[in-house]
């Protein structure tokens, strides 16, 4: 009895284990996909990702695009296949990805002659990060939105102007810049009137001042100066709210609110409440 317990458990012909792992190895080879890229040339691969990105498919183009970097490691043009794909992710609506991207770049090649554009782009993804379901349709200004992805913008913009003042994105990014600040500067302003409106008067004040002190020559400007004066007289502040009058009546003589008032604020047409 014990002779025969012990053929049962007697190991299978190592035969039958040889086979057993070729069949494991052909079942995995079987389900690793071929990579349709493997004898194209490094401008076979940017041709195919700016095709595919041209046509909208951002996330092939980015595949094709990560590809090129490692088979033109250390060549311009495996840097340019980094900026496309930056630009391949901002266009899919994927900031993030973007910014990483380029903040790698600027990292890694700063000597690099495309720095200018990286720049310029980073500043790009940030002015037009993302608005919301209704961000586009509704045409929400850049006031309205957290300043955060705003000053980030500035800044990209800035060490642009400052390191490439010749630079061809030079101009359109110093137009830009002051869109930013007259934006952070109507930014306080929206909440400097939440305030006022609420009766929370110092509150008002305060946030009107950022608005005048650090954002001097301002579109902006002329609101907050009028929130200051009439938050000066909620608080029987009478000589401060004489003199916000006189420098609003000196700056802005034809002001509508000195005559009108706040104008009414109709918002986004989507929204109802």
């Amino acid at each position: 009895m014990f002779l025969r317990r012990l053929s049962v458990v007697t190991p299978a012909p190592r035969w039958w284990a040889v086979v057993s792992v070729a069949v494991l190895l052909s079942a995995c080879a079987s389900k690793t996909p071929d990579d349709p890229t493997a004898n194209w040339s490094p401008n076979r691969i940017y041709a195919e990702a700016i095709d595919e990105r041209n046509s909208g498919n951002f996330e092939r183009a980015v595949t094709l695009f990560e590809k090129l970097e490692g088979r033109a490691a250390g060549t311009p043009l495996a840097q340019q296949a980094q900026l496309e794909k930056a630009y391949a992710h901002y266009k899919a609506g994927e900031q993030a990805q973007a910014i990483a991207t380029l903040d790698r770049f600027i990292r890694l090649h700063p000597a690099s002659p495309a720095l200018d554009y990286a720049l310029y782009l980073k500043g790009i993804v940030n002015f037009n990060d993302n608005l919301g379901l209704f961000g586009s349709i509704s045409r929400q200004d850049l006031s309205e939105r957290d300043q955060k992805a705003a000053r980030v913008s500035f800044e990209a913009f800035r060490e642009l102007v400052e390191r490439f003042p010749d630079s061809r994105y030079a101009p359109d990014a110093r137009l830009r810049m002051t869109y930013i600040i007259n934006s952070l500067a109507q930014s306080e302003v929206h909440v400097a009137r939440y305030y006022f409106n609420r009766g929370a008067y110092v509150a008002a004040l305060n946030r009107a001042q950022t608005a005048v002190t650090e954002y001097q020559g301002v579109p902006a400007a002329e609101e907050a100066l009028y929130i200051m004066l009439r938050s000066y007289e909620a608080l029987g502040m009478n000589d401060l709210a004489a003199d916000t009058r006189r420098i609003l009546e000196s700056n802005f003589p034809q002001s509508p609110f000195l005559t009108q008032g706040f104008q009414r604020d109709r918002g986004p047409w989507w929204k109802l409440w």
